[in-house]
Formats: structure tokens, sequence, C-alpha cells
């Protein structure tokens, strides 16, 4: 059920963007505008209901460029419930924190989304 929620546009921009254009296959677009922050990358990996994987990084910037750093996503089911896990990769340390703290809070609304 989790699963959707990091392929489909419809469903991954209820809990952390405004609009996405995602092609959810290996080498395809992974591109989400959450308000004046964008990212771009490509899909490496999809593993249908357990693991994505994509690229991620911001147009523009030198440190974090488009598909600049790795996302990986884990899904375990936990009873009625799925743990996730997410593993974000190769960011440039001044990058961590913000993305950190920006990956919690949007993960807690993943929670609220899928119920």
């Amino acid at each position: 059920m989790v699963f959707p929620y990091f392929t489909d546009p419809a469903l991954i921009v209820k809990w952390i963007g405004d609009r996405a254009e995602l092609d959810p296959r290996p080498g395809g677009v992974f591109s989400l505008d959450m308000g004046e922050v964008v990212a771009r990358g490509v899909y490496i990996t999809v593993e249908p209901p357990y693991r994505v994987v994509f690229s991620w990084g911001i147009p523009g910037s030198d440190a974090l460029p488009p598909g600049g750093s790795t996302v990986e996503v884990v899904l375990t089911p936990d009873g009625d419930d799925t743990m996730v896990v997410l593993t974000h990769r190769d960011l440039p340390s001044a990058h961590i924190g913000n993305h950190r703290a920006g990956w919690e809070h949007r993960l807690g609304r993943l929670r609220a989304a899928a119920g």
C-alpha cells in the first residue's frame, strides 16, 4: 500500500510535493516540485512493493546538482503497518541537516497520507 506513494505522481504530491513527473522504471524521470524547491533525478531501482532507489539533486546547484545524490527507500511489512527506511546518500555535508529535517517532516506526512 505504501510503495505507490514513491512512484505515482498523484500520491507522492499528497505528502511531499506540489507537482511530480514520475516514470518509475530504471532510467525513468524523477521530477518533484515542492514549492520553490525542486528535485530532479532518475529512478535507479524499482522493486515493487519493497524497494525503490532514485537519484536526487537541485537544478542550478553546484554542490548538489540533479542526480548528485541517491535516495533508497526500503519498505518492510510490520503487522498491519509498514516500516519505511529511507537512506539519502552522497549529500554534501552542508545539506545533511536540512535534508534530514525535511525527510523527517515529510515522512510524518506520508504516514498520514497512507493511513
